[in-house]
């Protein structure tokens, strides 16, 4: 079912790149009664309609059930990516946190669940045409951040048959980008001692085209109505969430201004390689990997049956956190606040 008017809605996750946003647009939606954000830190951010609550989903002594008690809908949000050399500590959090979070939306008899997946979920697919949601979902196997977005789409599968009365909805964005979150991505991506200046076009005179480096993004606010819209709407599964055009050398040298130079694959996966091993970044060689592979997807779905369209293109949502990266830019939450480096 739809929720009713005066409905409320727990969000995992709540302070981060995609949260600050869900919460926000919940917040302003006459619709919804409350928000309830679950984060690790309380934030000093205090939206209207809005209470917190200090929950770590890894902790298995995390009373998730009474934190869900009375809620018409959960927005799981809360996801973990560093430490990227300790994949063990990423799973605690994302798939047995994810599973847990799944099991308190059963026993506290929380009737919708939206649950934040990702286009790393999709088994390798083309790029060259895009795939819709019936592409399979096994992610790739040695990325960490694919095995468990593809893990908790298996975990979902066997919820929803033993939870039939439990709407389900599955999101599956490509790259999440608005201004507010580019300290957050520089530290995850770039590290922490990156210079976020290095983003200033005039500094980047040659671009990188590697082979299948070709992806899709989307403005997080973008991304949040999407939820906001499933919560609205009597649908269930999967929907794949992406803008145009898709990112690849070509559209990004337009942008920058940059011109493009052919790279082999080996040669930029063994620098990329080489500065992960010495700890110098955080984004792994297997994330690569992964994101070579990505498919593109389409979204169909989500246009007709939510009746969603994005309202900023992928360079658009590209060009914001660019300028976000060149100010130190971030929202007033622990994990979002802005830091500037150099």
């Amino acid at each position: 079912m739809s929720i009713a008017s005066g409905s409320r809605v727990v969000v995992t996750g709540a302070t981060g790149n995609v949260g600050t946003s869900v919460v926000r647009v919940l917040s302003e939606d006459p619709e919804i009664g409350s928000v309830r954000g679950l984060a690790r830190r309380v934030p000093q951010w205090s939206p209207p309609k809005t209470e917190w609550s200090a929950v770590d989903v890894s902790s298995e002594q995390t009373g998730l059930a009474g934190e869900f008690a009375g809620a018409d809908a959960v927005i799981h949000l809360a996801w973990a990516f560093q430490p990227t050399h300790d994949p063990a500590v990423t799973w605690r959090t994302n798939v047995l946190g994810g599973i847990r979070v799944f099991e308190a939306v059963a026993a506290a008899r929380v009737p919708v669940l939206v649950h934040a997946s990702s286009v790393g979920a999709y088994s390798p697919g083309p790029k060259d045409r895009a795939v819709d949601e019936s592409w399979p979902t096994h992610g790739w196997p040695d990325a960490a951040y694919c095995r468990e977005k593809a893990y908790l789409e298996r975990a979902l599968d066997t919820f929803e048959r033993d939870h039939p009365d439990v709407r389900v909805v599955r999101m599956r964005p490509g790259f999440l980008f608005k201004r507010e979150s580019a300290s957050e991505q520089r530290r995850i991506f770039g590290g922490r001692f990156l210079p976020g200046q290095l983003a200033r076009p005039e500094l980047l005179r040659f671009l990188p085209d590697v082979p299948g480096l070709r992806v899709q993004a989307l403005h997080t606010d973008d991304a949040a109505r999407a939820y906001q819209l499933a919560l609205h709407h009597e649908v269930r599964g999967p929907f794949n969430l992406a803008a145009e055009p898709p990112l690849d050398a070509k559209v990004l040298g337009e942008l920058l201004g940059s011109r493009p130079v052919r790279l082999p694959r080996t040669a930029a996966r063994s620098a990329i390689a080489a500065a992960w091993g010495l700890h110098l970044l955080p984004a792994s060689p297997h994330l690569f990997d992964a994101v070579l592979r990505l498919p593109l997807m389409d979204c169909t779905r989500a246009h007709t049956e939510l009746g969603w369209r994005p309202e900023r293109t992928a360079t658009e949502a590209l060009q914001e956190l660019l300028q976000g990266l060149q100010k130190g830019e971030g929202a007033d939450t622990e994990p979002m606040r802005g830091r500037k480096v150099g």
